[in-house]
């Protein structure tokens, strides 16, 4: 914006225009590690903008940096920290410095590579046991069949690995990854206040298509296997439905970790009540009275949890001193998760 300088007095004005897309004030913080030609490895820029992105890291592809940090943002991310990189060499620093970071929601990469994506998987495993939470969403590579996408699910088999499906289009309607689609769905869930709603039914916002239609039978597939299709109905891009790759467990078929409602009510009440004691408890001594307030408190935030349908049941809250170290305390509870609502049946008795 340039500015002429006149010397008589009065009032002047003056404006420009861009395609702003800014982040959403309620949403979290997705963390993006892509390669990025105009900006140098390794450094972690916390972008709010699209504007901001392009100044940072140049635009110039339907999937470069900078379009995954706007579809983040348009749909319901707060903030993007991106950590550009040279190459695929330089991804498992960049998840090593997404992994050290506080307060990130979910982790995208900017690669279709199932090592790199394997890479990713391990750092959120790792950053999510040392009490940073989080999930990661990954996608095919363009034009992969659905027994691909499949057998990439069950490489990475994972509670925190989501895997997108089918792949999007460009502006001219040319085929692409599905990297935008998981740029997409991160923002969506990073946007999302209540974990127990499930993903199924979100609409998708500045996509220009995809470049599959699945049939009923390959969506089938495609969720046992552990893979979360979209669709694009009418214009609308939306997921089907939101499942995580998780499908085995020691090699035997296991779906208790399917729905990927549950994983985030996991991830929203353990760390809920973990900061809360953390809060409440600073400095407290290991009494019976300190005990009893503590199992106050777990109850107080399960009742928050449980009015607010993020649970539906909880049981057996305990609180007792550690016998091996008196400077430990033991809190012990249960918890059912509340579940989505995936399909409705109806079942007809017709007298004619």
């Amino acid at each position: 914006m340039s500015i002429s300088v006149h010397q008589r007095p009065g009032v002047y004005s003056t404006y420009d225009a861009s395609t702003v897309v800014s982040g959403n004030g309620g949403g979290r913080v997705v963390g993006l590690a892509a390669v990025s030609a105009a900006a140098a490895a390794g450094g972690v820029q916390i972008v709010t903008s699209y504007d901001r992105a392009v100044e940072l890291f140049g635009s110039g592809g339907a999937e470069d940096m900078a379009e995954l940090i706007r579809l983040a943002l348009k749909n319901g991310a707060s903030a993007v920290a991106a950590v550009p990189v040279a190459g695929e060499e330089g991804y498992e620093e960049a998840f090593a410095r997404l992994a050290g970071m506080e307060d990130i929601a979910l982790v995208l990469c900017g690669s279709t590579d199932p090592a790199v994506q394997k890479k990713l998987r391990d750092s959120v495993i790792q950053a999510s046991d040392m009490r940073r939470e989080r999930l990661c969403v990954v996608a095919g590579a363009k034009g992969e069949s659905v027994d691909s996408l499949i057998q990439r699910a069950g490489e990475l088999n994972h509670e925190r690995v989501v895997l997108v499906a089918p792949g999007g289009v460009d502006g001219e309607g040319e085929a692409m990854s599905g990297l935008t689609l998981a740029a997409a769905v991160a923002g969506v869930l990073a946007g999302e206040s209540d974990p127990a709603v499930p993903l199924g039914g979100a609409e998708l916002t500045g996509l220009n298509g995809l470049d599959l239609r699945l049939e009923d039978r390959d969506v089938d597939r495609l969720i046992l296997g552990g893979v979360t299709p979209v669709e694009s109905l009418g214009g609308v891009v939306s997921v089907i439905r939101g499942v995580t790759t998780r499908t085995t467990t020691g090699g035997a078929a296991d779906a208790t970790w399917r729905d990927l409602s549950a994983v985030r009510v996991v991830d929203d009440v353990i760390p809920g009540l973990r900061n809360a004691l953390r809060t409440k408890f600073r400095r407290a001594k290991n009494t019976a009275q300190s005990r009893g307030a503590v199992r106050a408190q777990v109850v107080l935030e399960l009742e928050n949890k449980k009015a607010r349908e993020i649970i539906t049941s909880y049981e057996d809250v305990t609180v007792a001193a550690d016998t091996e170290d008196p400077t430990r305390c033991l809190v012990s509870f249960s918890f059912t998760v509340a579940h989505g609502l995936n399909q409705i049946w109806l079942t007809a008795h017709i007298t004619v």
